[in-house]
């Protein structure tokens, strides 16, 4: 009998983790504008929170940083010379420019992608599609280099399927898993797909103030292109409050696991109809309904925690199920009370761990969104052609990697610094030896 599991791809915080404010509508990424950062410390938070759940019984992976700067981008606007010209000319013109293009916002590896799993799927495969992320520039350019990383470790054929980053700009938005809940009785069988929208795309939207980042139209054309089975997709509108409080994406007021949803009151506009469409879809699969009342936690309390920026885990070693939750939360009066009473209520979560990611939740991204979800099975596991699956070997290669390349203090201005972006080049092309994952970034071509 094939057997199946959920497994969490997390992002590698990269060597370029600072704090310059790019995200409009993320409260945290403003809130700390200008600050210090720690990127080794971010890496090592990361590791750490991987090795947790690899000890709870869960499969666990890895998604290699990107390359930055993006000296691609830099040279497609007309900058030319050697790399270090290229550097030192942009940031003499446009600090903001290359600000942008030294983001590190590919950790959060929850906007990586959408992924279908193969038994939702008509034709039987997996299929991702990595998101255009074209409500932000220092995100936009993300994608290609997205796609050809899945590529390179989810090998197309049989059993996978890749399509293009959609195009269409703005219009058809797409953030990724962000906005994305799956349901089901078990990760191996039929599932249904839950996708929430900002936006739609070709009408005013003037109830918001800061961006409805995924669109309508870029949700349907992902269940298009996936092939995802008829009934089984459902789409809702995430609450304009919620957005212009800062859950710029949706995972910021919800989170799912199997037929449990755990979410915020004020996250859907509609959330009674949105638990009958939801239940007719599952049809004799029950769902469990945890919506957490504003009166018990304000929606500013859940969204400065993030609180449902968790990770909802089913562990192999553990019964029920487990929240992984950022210390924020247990730090948060409200939060922390809530969670205590869940937890007593005997109901499907019964345990609730808190990890230290602070070096990633200053810039607004909790445990979820460091992770990316991919069911598969065993015969999936064994076609893999890198070597991205956490061992206790390539924890060792890791955590040596990052104490060997990694600085323990960056500050926006740095990022001007040739020999920072010398190192970021040399540490990427070590670590795709260690990942074994061939020629994905721009600058080894």
């Amino acid at each position: 009998m094939t057997k199946w599991q959920e497994v969490n791809f997390d992002g590698l915080v990269g060597l370029t983790h600072n704090y310059a404010g790019l995200s409009y509508g993320n409260v945290a990424s403003a809130s700390n504008k200008g600050g210090v950062a720690n990127p080794k410390e971010g890496a090592l938070q990361g590791l750490e929170k991987m090795q947790h759940l690899r000890s709870l019984g869960m499969m666990q992976g890895v998604l290699p940083p990107q390359d930055r700067p993006h000296l691609s981008t830099l040279r497609s606007l007309g900058f030319s010379g050697s790399d270090a010209e290229i550097l030192a000319s942009a940031w003499r013109e446009n600090p903001a420019l290359v600000a942008n293009l030294s983001s590190a916002s590919t950790m959060w590896t929850a906007n990586a992608a959408t992924v279908s799993p193969a038994p939702d799927t008509t034709d039987g495969r997996t299929h991702f599609t990595a998101a255009n992320l074209a409500a932000m520039y220092h995100r936009s350019i993300e994608a290609d280099t997205t796609a050809r990383i899945l590529a390179a470790i989810f090998p197309k054929g049989d059993r996978f399927a890749h399509h293009k980053p959609l195009s269409g700009g703005i219009h058809m938005g797409d953030e990724g898993a962000a906005n994305h809940n799956r349901f089901c009785a078990d990760y191996g069988e039929e599932g249904m797909a839950l996708y929430v929208y900002g936006r739609r795309a070709f009408e005013a939207n003037t109830d918001l103030t800061f961006p409805g980042r995924q669109t309508y139209e870029a949700s349907r054309a992902i269940v298009r292109q996936h092939g995802v089975r008829d009934g089984k997709a459902v789409f809702v509108r995430q609450n304009p409050k919620a957005i212009n409080a800062g859950a710029f994406h949706n995972d910021v007021v919800a989170v799912s696991n199997k037929n449990v949803f755990f979410y915020h009151e004020e996250a859907f506009v509609d959330p009674v109809s949105l638990q009958k469409e939801l239940q007719a879809a599952m049809g004799d699969v029950e769902l469990t309904f945890i919506e957490v009342p504003s009166s018990e936690v304000p929606l500013e309390d859940a969204i400065k925690s993030y609180l449902f920026n968790s990770q909802l885990i089913s562990p192999s070693n553990r019964g029920g199920m487990t929240l992984i939750l950022p210390k924020e939360v247990e730090e948060t009066a409200s939060t922390k009370a809530f969670v205590d009473k869940m937890l007593a209520s005997n109901g499907p979560i019964n345990n609730a761990d808190y990890m230290e990611v602070r070096q990633s939740m200053r810039n607004g991204g909790g445990p979820a969104c460091l992770r990316q979800r991919v069911v598969l099975s065993d015969d999936d596991l064994e076609a893999l052609t890198a070597k991205v699956i956490i061992t206790d070997e390539r924890v060792t290669e890791l955590t040596s990697w990052i104490n060997k390349h990694y600085r323990d203090r960056l500050m926006p201005e740095d990022l001007g610094d040739v020999a920072l972006m010398e190192e970021c080049f040399t540490a990427l092309d070590e670590l795709t030896q260690i990942l074994e994952l061939g020629s994905v970034y721009d600058f080894q071509r």
